[in-house]
């Protein structure tokens, strides 16, 4: 079973590395030609590379220094969400934000747009960046930046969401985008950004809750304890019999989000390989459930 799960984490860590890849393609080869802004950190670091090379008139020959801004502004953000979110999680997203890092930086941006109707560049770029965000999120990962921001605000603060953490910040920079430069690229930012975010949405839906009955025989208290450390979940514990061997049978209760099944099957079966696990996806829980991303 470990020899399984091991498998399963490397083959998550090359859809990862995908993923990252697939982003910084869309955004360099077809957002950036445009001269075109996207949201996010990445769109934080492409408007202080506008102000670097286009005000300060630093020189970076064909270098986008908007992968290198982002990798070290990410740093401290690592660093202070290490002991908030899961070790894997952390280690996957890092494996992303380096990945996009290194296209960003290394991936060539045209020097005339490849294709070059505005519109049709940036739905193009947008189904491509969309493309990879998603499958980084269904890999258990994120691109690192802000996604990481949202999530600790949105773990600290209740009345606070994923979503509106990034639509607040997302305004800023369009603010700054409507201020300093034509209102053109404005618009088509925002069309990239919509469509980039319909992408995604198809591709990975957020919260998507899931009822998990574990039925173990095992050492349940040891299973509870590694839920709550690693997941940060709860667990209702029930006692019960089995009907055809009339032995005793632990029931564990959780709900969490349908990407932390894989986490929780390598918990489970470290502790009991005999468990048994029914998943009831796309419950809807209200009250103190915590949405992860």
């Amino acid at each position: 079973m470990n020899e399984v799960i091991r498998k399963n984490e490397i083959i998550k860590v090359v859809l990862t590395v995908l993923g990252g890849f697939l982003y910084s393609a869309g955004v360099n080869l077809f957002i950036v030609p445009h001269s075109l802004y996207t949201g996010g950190l990445v769109g934080i670091c492409q408007l202080i590379r506008t102000f670097l090379v286009d005000f300060l008139k630093l020189p970076f020959a064909n270098i986008d220094v908007s992968g290198i801004l982002f990798f070290l502004i990410n740093i401290p953000i690592f660093l202070i969400a290490y002991k908030y979110i899961g070790k894997r999680f952390i280690f996957k997203t890092a494996v992303t934000a380096v990945t996009i890092t290194i296209f960003l930086s290394v991936l060539v941006v045209p020097g005339k747009p490849i294709i070059e109707d505005t519109l049709t560049s940036c739905i193009i770029g947008a189904i491509v960046s969309g493309i990879g965000t998603g499958l980084t999120f269904t890999m258990t990962a994120s691109g690192g930046g802000l996604d990481i921001v949202a999530l600790m605000c949105s773990k600290k603060y209740k009345t606070l969401s994923f979503g509106k953490v990034n639509i607040a910040i997302n305004l800023c920079i369009y603010a700054v985008c409507l201020i300093t430069f034509d209102i053109s690229i404005l618009v088509y930012s925002v069309i990239y950004t919509v469509f980039y975010s319909l992408v995604v949405d198809k591709l990975h839906q957020q919260n998507i809750s899931v009822q998990t009955l574990v039925f173990t025989k095992g050492d349940a208290k040891k299973i509870e304890e590694e839920i709550f450390k690693s997941l940060g979940r709860g667990v209702t514990c029930w006692d019960g019999t089995g009907g055809f061997t009339d032995k005793h049978t632990t029931v564990l209760c959780i709900c969490l989000s349908k990407y932390e099944i894989p986490d929780l099957k390598r918990i489970v079966y470290s502790v009991d390989t005999g468990a048994f696990i029914i998943e009831n996806e796309g419950v809807k829980v209200e009250g103190n459930f915590l949405k992860k991303l």
